[in-house]
Parts: C-alpha cells; sequence; structure tokens
C-alpha cells in the first residue's frame, strides 16, 4: 500500500510540473479553444500509453542499449518539437472567418501533435523505464504490474491534462487579447525549442 501510495504522488507530481505538455496544451488552448487543448490532451495520453507498451515489451531498454537508435529518435523528436516552437513563435492570429472543416483539421492536427511530439521524446521512454521497475514487486507478474502502472500514468495525466484545459480555457478571454497572445506566444515557442534543444544535446548513458 506504501509503494502504491508513494507511486500515485510521485506520478502526480511528474505530471503537473511544468514542460513540453504543459506548453503545448497551453498553446492549443489559447489558439483553438476547449475542444483542441483536449485533443492535444488526449494525444499526449496516448503517447504515454505508447511508451507504456514499449517499456513492458522491452522495446525501450533496446533504445536505451543501441546508441544509434537513441540518436535517431532523439534527433527526430528534438526537431519536431523546434518546429512547433518556431511556429507558435511566428504564429500569426488566425482569421475569425476560418470555416468549420478548417477548425475540425485544427483539431484532428491537434491529437496528431500532441502524440508525435511525445512519442518521439526518447526522454519519456527513460522516464518509463526508469521510473516504473521501481515499483514493482519481484515476485509478481511483471508485465501486468508495468502495464497498470503505465495506465494508471495515462489516466492521472488525461484527468490533470482536462482539468488544465478548463481552466485555461476559462481565461481564454484575457488570455487571447492581442498584447497577451504575442507574449504568451512567444514564451510559448521559446520554451518549445528550448526543449527541443535541450533534448538534442541530451547525451546517451
Amino acid at each position: 500500500m506504501n509503494d502504491i501510495l508513494t507511486f500515485l504522488i510521485l506520478t502526480l507530481f511528474v505530471i503537473m510540473s511544468p514542460g513540453i505538455d504543459t506548453a503545448l496544451i497551453t498553446k492549443r488552448t489559447m489558439a483553438d479553444g476547449q475542444t483542441g487543448g483536449y485533443k492535444m490532451a488526449l494525444g499526449l495520453a496516448s503517447g504515454s500509453l505508447v511508451h507504456t507498451l514499449a517499456a513492458t515489451f522491452g522495446l525501450s531498454a533496446l533504445l536505451l542499449q543501441s546508441a544509434l537508435a537513441f540518436e535517431i529518435v532523439k534527433y527526430a523528436g528534438a526537431i519536431y518539437l523546434m518546429y512547433l516552437g518556431i511556429s507558435a513563435f511566428l504564429s500569426k492570429k488566425s482569421n475569425a472567418s476560418s470555416s468549420v472543416k478548417e477548425e475540425k483539421s485544427k483539431e484532428t492536427s491537434a491529437f496528431r501533435q500532441g502524440l508525435v511530439s511525445n512519442v518521439l521524446n526518447p526522454k519519456v521512454a527513460v522516464f518509463f523505464l526508469t521510473f516504473l521497475p521501481q515499483f514493482v514487486q519481484s515476485d509478481q507478474n511483471v508485465t501486468l504490474q508495468l502495464l497498470l502502472m503505465g495506465i494508471t500514468y495515462t489516466i492521472l495525466a488525461i484527468t490533470w491534462f482536462f482539468v488544465f484545459v478548463f481552466f485555461i480555457n476559462y481565461l481564454r478571454k484575457w488570455l487571447t487579447t492581442p498584447s497577451v497572445q504575442r507574449f504568451m506566444d512567444k514564451a510559448t515557442g521559446v520554451v518549445l525549442i528550448g526543449f527541443g534543444l535541450k533534448l538534442a544535446f541530451e547525451k546517451h548513458k
């Protein structure tokens, strides 16, 4: 029971700490509203499920053992994050007369961006591979334990993301005023580019 409580508390701290996910969700919610933010959150959570399966069935271990595989995924993720950051930094206010079709395209893109950003981040794989095993009981089914912990992490993450999107959307009227939006776009862009550069220079251990 103590191990479970410790796992839940540490997981919540990890999920709630500001990072790439927070920056992406904030940007999408401000740009496209609550629905866009929720779809971004679902994409990020789906990426966590991918890493859960990878860690459970040993793909993450292979990724860590292979310097080449790590470098390929690392740079792909870093480039994608920097692309998102540059896009945010250079973004212009969207046209209010956008069609319904364009809005749906944005929402689909939000899910895809969240999924791709999470899946291509090898640090997430490292986290799952190093964090989850700390709470594994060796005398029980290891595969099942890893799956359950990964699913628990994903459920907690999506819950927090949805709450975060709700409050960001609540403040959206103020946050989307031209001056604040320009500042937030630039700040979000800098954060994403910074994370991308940090990821690119992360050394494989």
